[in-house]
């Protein structure tokens, strides 16, 4: 025997379009961030990774797990992702003394500056967008065309 279907709310046209638009404001900035990238010699995983590292919740040491779940991507290509890092002379790898079997991340400075000045820039594009981010979210003003 099935389950009845739970109710659903209705949805406006109003809600489809807030919808849309905060899907094409999301497009935009993940286009924005992949040619930054791009522009600093990274690939936007490259990118992704370094910032999962550096930013990760409660500053401590960041294992390859960590950063696998942080990228929600599988294991085995974390570990692909952070052979392409440390070759590339962005991370180094060390041993968890707690527990052998984890090996942690940490950035080297070149990281850090790359990583620097494309946050920057990503918190100066977040800064522009705010604006319509936030009236997207209120649902109290109609939703107006986020081109510039």
């Amino acid at each position: 025997m099935t389950q009845p279907k739970k109710p659903r709310p209705a949805i406006s046209q109003a809600d489809y379009q807030r919808l849309s638009e905060f899907r094409y404001l999301i497009r935009r900035f993940l286009e924005f961030s992949q040619l930054q990238a791009n522009e600093a010699g990274l690939t936007p995983r490259q990118h992704q990774a370094l910032l999962a590292i550096k930013g990760y919740p409660g500053g401590g040491p960041v294992a390859v797990g960590d950063l696998a779940e942080r990228l929600r991507i599988r294991h085995h290509s974390a570990v692909e992702l952070v052979n392409r890092l440390a070759e590339a002379g962005l991370v180094t790898r060390d041993q968890d003394k707690a527990d052998h079997r984890r090996v942690l991340l940490q950035l080297t400075p070149l990281a850090d500056d790359h990583l620097a000045e494309l946050s920057a820039a990503h918190l100066d594009e977040l800064s522009r967008i705010e604006p319509m981010l936030r009236r997207l979210l209120s649902r109290q003003e109609p939703v107006l065309s986020a081109d510039p």
